[in-house]
């Protein structure tokens, strides 16, 4: 094991205390620094305590702190490990304990934070997260967003049915069907809430930049896919390469300015893994390197990620231009797809103030997370978006682990935990929740654990499948046993009576 995990010098309360005033002031000063260079964007007041811890907690997570951690464990203090919403007061709590145990004089230090000032930050989030998903249910804080199918649009009954088992926010894919049977579900939404007396918010996701597979051709209706098979993955809809029985026109031509040998294609949500082998006027021909044994169909419409190709893409496309007519005007959040960076927000926000001139409050924004870029400039994209309107954050865990990697998939949900939780700004846990018992009717044990582990967001949303009903019952069930033992990252010691 690394021995900076044991550090010697850090065993008295002296040094302790030492090192701690100095990172203090480090965090302060680079924090202040940042929060500086946020400032002129930040036009809603109650915002700024989030910007600022968020510009704190980014300052702190710059150090490793794991030594220092280490060390103040024996003395029974923080180990500053759940730092993320309260960061200046967490630190300044140590240090008033380390000052006693030193027996310095407690105004040659930071004072103390009452317990109101340490457990800000836990109201300023759930203040945030109603703001922008509306109120909760009396009992559970993390709330559940179901995607609507079109049943939706046809059966009252079963929008009813979804908000009394626990949905609290309906989402509609504006990527699929058609304003007509928008309307019919945003009607069915509402008139089913205000006839139940409860709160129930419609969230609309714009279809954003998705690029697609047009025409496909194989040799054979049911043919698949195999390790080492070759892909022609073409410009036009239309091409004669017979040498290759294996053919998709991919939607977004642009996307071929920018590919180069070696870079890695993903089919149809990871399931198909390609390699650049060659470009040619007609395309880009693909050997398949990552597939079931089984092998893998190529099918028309659906998604293609290049994780390591930079695409020059139109973040509000003509279509999502469009669809804001109806969504601005219809939902409480817009959800915006494959943002990457601070002036996609900027644009966003432009295109509705524009169609609403005043008439409305503007809706709330949701930014998905997708890609590796839109991870690493979450920070200006939050305080873009938060600084003007009521804002959240979804991890789109499908798209965001082909195009990071399955295996830093984990890691980057962390992260962005964090530091939305250092903003004050509520997070959705999104994409295959509960997918088994949705689809199916019977869950995996995994999927319960992943539903449980989502208590550590503010909602959680569910996919369409013919036993989503029965998917929100069970899991407004784990949220509220969950809500019992944690809270965020922080365990609540409730009373264990399993022995």
């Amino acid at each position: 094991m690394n021995m900076t995990y044991f550090p010697s010098e850090l065993s008295e309360p002296e040094a302790l205390l030492a090192r701690m005033s100095a990172l203090r002031q480090q965090v302060y000063t680079d924090g202040r620094a940042l929060f500086a260079r946020w400032r002129p964007q930040i036009h809603r007041r109650v915002f700024l305590a989030g910007a600022l811890n968020l510009a704190y907690y980014i300052a702190l997570r710059r150090q490793d702190i794991r030594p220092l951690q280490r060390a103040l464990r024996p003395w029974g203090l923080s180990s500053l490990g759940r730092s993320e919403g309260r960061v200046l007061q967490n630190l300044d709590a140590v240090l008033a304990t380390l000052g006693v145990l030193c027996g310095r004089e407690p105004a040659t230090l930071p004072p103390r934070p009452t317990l109101r000032a340490f457990l800000r930050g836990e109201r300023l989030l759930q203040r945030a997260a109603q703001e922008l998903l509306g109120p909760s249910v009396p009992h559970r804080r993390v709330q559940i967003m179901v995607t609507l199918d079109r049943t939706a649009a046809d059966s009252p009954s079963f929008v009813h049915e979804l908000i009394q088992r626990g949905m609290d926010c309906a989402r509609i894919n504006c990527a699929h069907d058609d304003v007509e049977t928008w309307a019919a579900m945003v009607g069915h939404v509402r008139a089913a809430a205000k006839q139940m007396g409860r709160a129930c918010s419609v969230y609309m996701d714009l279809a954003g930049p998705k690029v697609r597979t047009g025409s496909v051709i194989t040799p054979k209706p049911k043919s698949r896919l195999q390790r080492g098979d070759l892909i022609l993955l073409t410009r036009e809809a239309e091409c004669s390469a017979v040498a290759f029985p294996f053919q998709a026109s991919c939607t977004e031509p642009k996307v071929f300015e920018h590919l180069a040998l070696g870079h890695s294609v993903w089919f149809d949500d990871g399931h198909i893994g390609c390699r650049v082998e060659d470009l040619r006027p007609e395309g880009a021909i693909l050997r398949v390197f990552a597939v079931r044994a089984k092998g893998e169909r190529l099918k028309a419409d659906k998604g293609i990620n290049f994780p390591n190709t930079l695409l020059a893409l139109n973040r509000l496309t003509k279509k999502d231009l469009r669809d804001l007519d109806f969504v601005t005007t219809h939902a409480d959040i817009v959800g915006y797809s494959f943002v990457e960076q601070a002036a996609d927000i900027a644009l966003l926000q432009q295109e509705i103030l524009a169609r609403l001139q005043g008439k409305k409050r503007p809706p709330g924004i949701v930014a998905k997370i997708e890609t590796p870029v839109a991870v690493t400039n979450l920070p200006d994209l939050i305080v873009q978006a938060a600084g003007q309107q009521p804002f959240g954050v979804m991890i789109a865990r499908g798209d965001l682990a082909v195009e990071l990697g399955y295996q830093r998939l984990a890691e980057m949900q962390e992260e962005i935990l964090w530091l939305c939780e250092a903003a004050h700004a509520p997070v959705i846990w999104a994409t295959q929740v509960l997918e088994n018992l949705t689809k199916h009717g019977i869950p995996s044990r995994a999927e319960i654990t992943d539903a449980a582990m989502a208590e550590r967001a503010e909602c959680v949303m569910l996919n369409k499948g013919p036993y989503v009903a029965e998917a929100v019952t069970i899991l407004d069930d784990v949220l509220t046993r969950m809500e019992g033992h944690q809270l965020k990252k922080t365990p609540t010691l409730r009373a264990l009576r399993s022995w």
